[in-house]
């Protein structure tokens, strides 16, 4: 498959997307188009290894050159229609966090991600893109996604592809999980699972939640590694055990609840692997791509082979993305990207600045009508509002004023919440997560370095307006390393408060 274009079909006829990823040192590439009940695949092409020269590459794929020297993603000499080009991002240079939060605004949720952020990660806000995405809804709280990578780097690959005028840059792991939905009867397994992409010297492993990735890391092992290996046994072994430290991480205490499908071509070393998993406790079970028509998904006359479909899985999920209209993907390039013709929107951390600007607005406005009270005196106030308005119109104003009182009392300032948490945080303290209901304690789960830690971030949110109460449930040495893993609770304005009436009420 390497050197020349494989071209299974003709010319596409509009609807097309070409997409191009990097994988084991070399870049590979496929178009797909739509078909009634399906896609197929135009073409595919691969480079030889070591050869990364995307210009040149991209050309042989057909992208035609501009007048200034870059390529075009549109094919502007026939009256085929525009293909969209995708351009896949190693996901090994990415960070994924999953967090927890209550069903909250959007702005408020952006609040929280940069927070959690700037606690979890070890290089300075300004060098770091983030980007996130809502996840499963249950009781009340809500997944969240987090990638984040450094911004230099991002900004590096912008510059080597831009001359491609991508419509998407998508992280590769969101291809993987697109390719299994799609080739390799993923759509069956509504609930989701872990989707494991083996290539010669690393594996991606991506946890798919609802047909989306969720979170995803990279394994410097892969089918060569495994298959050369002269204690294959060993190495197996190894390769598991890193396995389930990846559920683990992913918060999978017992690995074996989850399904984990291991994306195959009938390698017998991807098979032993997945026997290894199942023979550790695992539920695993090797995924090849539907050869039987391929209903649904990708059918191309001829048929390629279940091998062929598997080395360019990543490519070919990436271009079904690419095809995929209203697809939201977790663009970490958003702010540093563009697509052509493409309107510039508000990224969400400027929007929290404009949510600041409203607040302010808001602040003095509450300001001005609290100098009006004190000036005027509530029964100078009152006397001009009944002089004109009826006396059952005063009494339902009186009424509303009250529930107003009332709401204001008992509602939750989020935002101030998570604030005072992180700020009572500091160094040495990483949170894991923070649960509130109405009429209970807040609770706040972490890690700290040593007990002094503790006490001082104890300390610390006692002196917090608004909390009160400030209790540590459990300290306990985590046997797995030197760190203290902690439960503190806490009292919360009113909010946490059972059988509290607002005053005036």
């Amino acid at each position: 498959m390497s050197g020349d274009i494989t071209r299974i079909d003709g010319p596409a006829p509009g609807g097309s997307a070409v997409a191009i990823a990097q994988e084991d040192g070399k870049l590979k590439a496929v178009e797909l188009r739509r078909r009634e009940g399906g896609f197929e695949v135009l073409w595919t092409k691969s480079s030889e290894a070591g050869d990364r020269e995307l210009g040149l590459f991209a050309a042989g794929c057909g992208l035609v050159r501009r007048p200034s020297g870059g390529l075009s993603a549109h094919d502007t000499s026939g009256a085929d229609g525009d293909r969209v080009v995708v351009v896949g991002y190693n996901s090994a240079g990415v960070a994924f966090y999953r967090i927890c939060v209550p069903v909250i605004k959007e702005k408020e949720i952006a609040a929280i991600v940069r927070m959690q952020a700037e606690t979890r990660l070890p290089l300075p806000p300004e060098q770091v893109e983030l980007t996130w995405r809502v996840g499963e809804v249950r009781d009340n709280e809500m997944t969240v996604t987090i990638a984040a990578a450094r911004r230099e780097r991002l900004q590096e690959f912008v510059e080597n592809v831009r001359g491609l005028e991508p419509g998407k840059i998508l992280l590769d792991c969101e291809g993987v999980v697109a390719a299994w939905k799609t080739l390799f009867g993923g759509n069956e397994s509504a609930k989701g699972g872990v989707v494991v992409s083996m290539s010669a010297r690393s594996t991606r492993i991506c946890l798919a939640e609802e047909g989306r990735l969720s979170n995803a890391a990279v394994l410097d092992m892969g089918v060569d590694d495994l298959s050369a290996a002269a204690e294959q046994t060993e190495t197996a072994e190894a390769f598991v055990q890193d396995m389930r430290s990846v559920l683990e991480l992913f918060g999978y205490d017992e690995p074996a609840v989850l399904p984990v499908f291991v994306l195959s071509d009938g390698n017998d070393t991807i098979e032993g692997i997945v026997s290894a998993m199942r023979s550790a406790g695992l539920d695993a079970r090797a995924a090849e791509p539907l050869m039987e028509g391929l209903v649904g998904a990708v059918r191309e006359p001829p048929v390629l082979r279940a091998e062929e479909l598997y080395e360019y899985r990543v490519p070919i999920g990436l271009a079904l993305m690419g095809l995929e209209a209203g697809a939201k993907e977790l663009n970490i390039f958003e702010r540093l990207y563009r697509p052509a013709g493409e309107e510039k929107k508000k990224h969400w951390i400027y929007s929290l600045k404009a949510a600041g600007v409203v607040a302010a607005v808001m602040l003095v406005l509450l300001v001005i009508v609290s100098y009006a009270m004190d000036v005027a005196g509530p029964g100078a106030i009152e006397k001009r509002v009944r002089a004109s308005v009826s006396d059952a119109d005063m009494n339902l104003l009186v009424q509303r004023q009250k529930l107003i009182r009332t709401v204001a009392t008992e509602r939750a300032d989020l935002l101030e919440l998570i604030n005072y948490v992180n700020s009572g945080g500091g160094k040495g303290i990483l949170l894991d997560s923070v649960q509130f209901k109405k009429g209970q304690p807040v609770s706040v789960t972490g890690q700290a370095d040593n007990p002094d830690l503790l006490y001082k971030f104890q300390e610390s949110l006692l002196t917090k307006k608004g909390i009160k109460e400030v209790e540590i449930q459990n300290a306990t040495k985590d046997p797995k390393g030197d760190k203290f893993k902690f439960t503190i609770t806490f009292h919360y304005k009113n909010f946490t408060k059972k059988g509290i009436v607002a005053p005036g009420t």
